[in-house]
């Protein structure tokens, strides 16, 4: 077996491979750094142009392809031409606010004011409630659309539907064989969805908003609706889509490729007076990047509905009002500093009963106390620390726990936890292959537990087994500098499903090491070459890669792999790497 740069274990354990072949054009032409990106990364080679600048136009599928898609737009067609009651209800993480917040803003310039109802995390939980839904019914709501929720409703739409409102639901969680009684349900992932359709499974629910936008101005076009009003210019939605699709780490190929691409340059003209707010109190200096929404813009919206107000995300999105927009990102900014006061408590706390759990193949950690809107940020460091998934779930002084769950590529979390469900061993759950959530019965943690680690043992293991560092190119310190970056970049967007290139540097000798901030490594490594190279590696100073480079001696020799990005920081543009791996290389 070929391994990169024969590295057959690293410092983390792994081995490292070639992410791609390097294979020529049909012409026998060597293919540009560009094109090797995009075709190691699954493109195909007939479809390499469109996606070195994907668009809209070449991405796009016919919104009536999806099952009730048709239904749902006739509907709230029907809704704006008579000036319905229409209540917007969303979950209350980023895709459910961008979701709800495209579907609010688009409806406006339709002429209809629609209203959102944002549940409150702590109080109503996830989902729509049937309490909630005949409350919006009983206060005149004729239509009431849910998005990034309600394909698990079951009790809370029978409730709706017999005060005799119209729901439609507008998903992309995990559906089971039998749907609740919706006037429709558009979700790629219903299981009697047609293959074309089914392709489309990895869309955020802010894509099927998106797409059921389209067929929405479609049926009124048709309707003759536009002919004394322009039209609303979907496309200048593009940002909202693009930070809920980053933001709920959605896979970036295909259709979310283009939203995100075209998104960004969208954002860039601020167009939208709540996230041009968010971008200012993100202390961002130039046009976000696509690490920036999952990084900054994100977590901001999120910690309304994790630690402050559910549906301030939603407002920031959809106001008009500059003051407004300043108050509200402000108080957003300052909830997001009190989540990751929260936040590093409980993980603290977590990571002590994960020493003391064993081996799992899924890592399932229940405290008391814990404060249910970082579960899910823990779960996701869990799951990183652990090299394994990991449910975090927050027990209450009632008896229950709010879980949520974080898995590993090759392991479909979401698909368990709705066979959890199924067993009875959960009041409710679902979600998708990378991430879940569930409530539980305390006496049941035990039990839940041991169902994961019979049903996922032999996948997670498979997974494990298949570890290995993937290796886009290697360079000497001197070609890790930023023309290399720029060119990199237009292989982008980055993210999940369409990793970052991994670049190998080396090799190198540690000229300083030390620890900064949050158990971060920092390191200045010197080349053959006589070119140093900045490091960091987050979070990862006690692992045995950061011991390892913290007492490296002088005479030894170091393979060095990580992402290289732009240090905007100084007076010109610079590079450094940030670390994923390293290896020995003598």
């Amino acid at each position: 077996m070929t391994f990169a740069l024969n590295i057959s274990r690293s410092l983390s354990g792994q081995p490292w491979r070639w992410r791609g072949a390097g294979a020529n054009d049909p012409a026998g032409r060597p293919d540009d750094l560009v094109a090797q990106l995009l075709l190691a990364r699954g493109c195909p080679r007939d479809a390499v142009d469109a996606h070195r600048n994907p668009t809209i136009r070449d991405f796009m599928p016919d919104p009536s392809l999806f099952r009730d898609m048709d239904a749902a737009a006739e509907r709230i067609a029907d809704a704006v031409q008579r000036g319905e009651d229409v209540r917007i209800f969303g979950d209350y993480d980023v895709d459910g606010a961008t979701s709800a917040a495209l579907l609010i803003r688009l409806l406006r310039d339709l002429g209809l004011d629609a209203r959102p109802y944002i549940p409150d995390r702590l109080m109503e939980g996830y989902g729509p409630s049937g309490e909630a839904l005949v409350r919006l019914a009983r206060e005149g709501a004729s239509l009431i659309v849910t998005v990034d929720c309600g394909a698990q409703a079951f009790e809370a739409l029978a409730m709706a539907r017999a005060t005799g409102v119209d729901v439609v639901v507008v998903d992309h969680h995990k559906c089971a064989t039998e749907l609740p009684d919706a006037f429709a349900l558009v979700n790629p992932n219903r299981l009697d969805e047609n293959e074309e359709a089914a392709a489309h499974g990895h869309l955020a629910a802010v894509g099927v908003a998106f797409l059921l936008g389209a067929a929405l101005v479609r049926v009124l076009r048709g309707r003759g609706w536009f002919a004394g009003r322009a039209e609303p210019a979907l496309m200048a939605l593009l940002d909202i889509v693009a930070l809920g699709t980053v933001a709920d780490v959605a896979q970036l190929k295909g259709l979310n490729r283009a939203f995100v691409a075209q998104g960004l340059k969208v954002m860039a003209k601020r167009g939208n007076i709540g996230l041009s707010a968010l971008i200012d109190a993100s202390r961002l200096t130039r046009a976000p990047l696509c690490h920036d929404l999952g990084f900054a813009l994100g977590p901001r919206i999120n910690a309304g509905g994790r630690v402050g107000q559910a549906d301030l995300g939603v407002r920031l999105l959809t106001t008009d009002d500059p003051a407004e927009a300043a108050r509200i990102a402000a108080q957003l900014d300052q909830y997001n500093e009190e989540r990751r006061a929260i936040e590093a408590t409980v993980q603290e706390q977590a990571e002590a009963l994960l020493a003391a759990q064993g081996n799992r193949a899924v890592a399932v950690i229940a405290g008391a106390g814990w404060h249910p809107g970082v579960i899910g940020i823990v779960a996701g460091r869990i799951k990183e620390k652990a090299g394994r998934p990991a449910i975090v779930i927050a027990l209450d002084e009632a008896g229950q726990g709010k879980g949520s769950g974080r898995s590993i590529s090759g392991v479909d979390l979401g698909a368990a936890v709705l066979a959890a469900k199924d067993s009875g061993l959960l009041v409710a759950g679902g979600g998708h292959a990378m991430a879940a959530g569930l409530t539980v019965e305390t006496d049941k943690v035990d039990a839940l537990a041991d169902f994961l680690d019979d049903r996922l043992s032999a996948a997670v293991a498979r997974a494990r087994d298949d570890r290995a560092l993937l290796i886009d190119a290697v360079l000497a310190p001197a070609g890790v500098n930023p023309d290399f970056v720029a060119a990199i970049e237009q292989g982008g967007p980055y993210g999940a499903g369409w990793p970052a290139p991994l670049v190998a540097a080396g090799p190198m000798r540690v000229v300083k090491a030390d620890i900064v901030g949050n158990g971060h490594l920092r390191a200045i490594m010197s080349g053959e070459d006589g070119r140093s190279i900045k490091t960091i590696a987050f979070r990862k100073a006690e692992s045995a890669m950061g011991q390892a480079i913290l007492g490296a001696p002088r005479d030894r020799r170091l393979w060095v792999a990580g992402k290289a990005k732009i240090d905007d920081w100084g007076s010109r543009p610079a590079v450094e790497l940030h670390l994923e791996d390293a290896a020995w290389a003598d």
